[in-house]
């Protein structure tokens, strides 16, 4: 028998074989698959702006200004001037002194990890730090260590280590701001206090926490004001913004050395030209009044769901068995509720779970009834 036969044979004994499942519409809060009209809690359009009239506009003009394409990698002739206004714009958003902008975040943790460490250096890692870390991490050759999740004592204890056996390598500590399919926060101030403390680097990716946290929307650095103390923010444009790509913004020596070193940037098309038109677009509405407003919705309707004061819209129901949470998934379809049902190796076994994610569109009402149907 074939390896793929067997491979996924395994997989469907387990509970574990994955399918695409097409919509039949725009991936709005209302969407259509096979043939039912379902309220879409799955995706992480945190704040509903990939449907937002100004940003598909944006997306329009760039497109009639720049073209569909940028025909190139960024260093041939694939640079144009909304990359440029784009990456200006991230870095004084984020407090920075240069960004990066890449095509996914994905390749931006490729990117930025083995061009910032290598074989002789160490990369510590939060236990629940997201696959692209994970797999960033490896590609670098640099030796990996694991802390458990925001146990700020044992990376203390790892840190202190690898120092007293390696006074001279360098060290990066990766994590993420809001960690995607637990919903919980870093202590970023007190990590920084322990990362400072043995001369590491911090990576900190903000993927989740970019259009939710801080007082314009820049993230859980813009809310605890320690942007200035950590050497890479990451973050993408694929959630809260509404779009696509990703970008890390840090100083302009690691910025010059990421665009000769980053394998990700460097061979790969620059993103389409729109794209980081519409993002500008994106970025100013987080950051002003209307984005504040959104992210005031948000947090009612995550109230409405949790009865906490939590600014976190992703929550977890955790089933444990692959089993139940397939079933649970597909019971809230059937009521008319689209909820994914993440199972190993995104999450560890035995800790199935539906992953609510909520967003500023969506109707209280809405909200509700999901509430009435996890709660019946």
């Amino acid at each position: 028998m074939p390896k793929p036969t067997e491979e996924l044979a395994q997989l469907r004994e387990q509970g574990l074989e994955r399918f695409l499942h097409p919509l039949d519409s725009p991936a709005g809060i209302r969407v259509n698959r096979a043939g039912k009209s379902l309220w879409n809690f799955a995706s992480n359009d945190y704040l509903g702006l990939a449907s937002h009239p100004a940003i598909a506009e944006s997306f329009i003009d760039g497109i009639k200004k720049f073209g569909t394409g940028s025909t190139a990698s960024r260093l041939i002739c694939g640079t144009l001037a909304p990359h440029l206004q784009l990456e200006a714009a991230l870095a004084e958003a984020k407090q920075s002194q240069a960004a990066l902008t890449f095509s996914s975040g994905f390749a931006a943790a490729l990117g930025i990890i083995p061009a910032a460490v290598g074989k002789n250096d160490f990369v510590v890692l939060d236990k629940l730090s997201h696959a692209c870390l994970i797999d960033a991490a490896k590609l670098s050759g640099a030796t990996i260590r694991v802390f458990p999740h925001n146990d700020l004592a044992k990376l203390k204890s790892l840190l202190a280590s690898i120092r007293a056996k390696s006074p001279d390598s360098q060290i990066l500590v990766a994590t993420e701001s809001v960690f995607s399919m637990d919903g919980t926060i870093c202590p970023l101030s007190n990590l920084l206090d322990v990362v400072e403390a043995f001369d590491a680097m911090l990576l900190l990716d903000e993927a989740h926490g970019f259009g939710v946290l801080g007082p314009t929307g820049m993230g859980l650095a813009e809310q605890e004001n320690v942007a200035h103390r950590i050497t890479f923010q990451m973050g993408t444009l694929s959630k809260a913004a509404g779009l696509s790509g990703a970008y890390v913004c840090a100083s302009h020596d690691w910025i010059r050395l990421l665009i000769n070193k980053a394998r990700p940037f460097i061979y790969s098309t620059a993103p389409p030209p729109a794209i980081a038109n519409s993002a500008l677009t994106s970025l100013q509405i987080i950051r002003s009044k209307d984005g504040s407003a959104l992210r005031q919705t948000l947090r009612e309707n995550i109230a409405t769901l949790t009865s906490s004061n939590s600014q976190i819209p992703i929550i977890p129901h955790i089933l444990g068995s692959n089993e139940a949470t397939l079933s649970a998934a597909n019971s809230l379809i059937d009521a008319g509720f689209l909820v994914p049902a993440i199972r190993y190796p995104t999450v560890p076994r035995n800790t199935a779970r539906l992953r609510i994610s909520l967003s500023a569109a969506h109707p209280s009402d809405a909200v509700e009834c999901l509430r009435a149907k996890l709660t019946a």
